[in-house]
C-alpha cells in the first residue's frame, strides 16, 4: 500500500470493488491516472462485451477506438473514490462485494 492510499481508503481491500458501465465507458484513462492501487487498465473491449452492446453503444465504441477501461485489480481497491470523480463519463460506480 503507497502513502497516498493511505490517506484516501475508506475500505479494506476487496470490500468495495469498481464497476464500469461499458456503454458509457470510452476509454480515457482519467481512472488510470488517479487510481493509488493500480486497479484499472485500459484495453480494446472484449468481444463477449461488445457483442452485449446496443447498436447506438457498439457505434460510440467504434467513434471511441474500442478502448473501455477494465478492472483486472478490483480486488485491490480500497475505496478512496477517485476514479469516481475523475471519471468525465460517470462511468464508475463502487459497489460492494458482499
Amino acid at each position: 500500500m503507497n502513502q497516498r492510499s493511505v490517506v484516501t481508503c475508506k475500505q479494506a481491500p476487496g470490500v468495495i470493488r469498481p464497476k464500469v458501465d461499458l456503454t458509457k465507458c470510452e476509454g480515457k484513462a482519467d481512472c488510470v491516472a488517479v487510481c493509488p492501487e493500480s486497479v484499472f487498465e485500459i484495453r480494446k473491449i472484449d468481444a463477449k462485451d461488445y457483442a452485449q452492446l446496443g447498436l447506438l453503444h457498439k457505434f460510440k465504441q467504434r467513434v471511441h477506438g474500442m478502448k473501455v477501461a477494465y478492472t483486472p485489480r478490483a480486488d485491490a481497491c480500497l475505496a478512496c473514490g477517485l476514479c469516481v470523480t475523475a471519471c468525465p463519463e460517470r462511468a464508475i460506480t463502487l459497489v460492494s462485494t458482499r
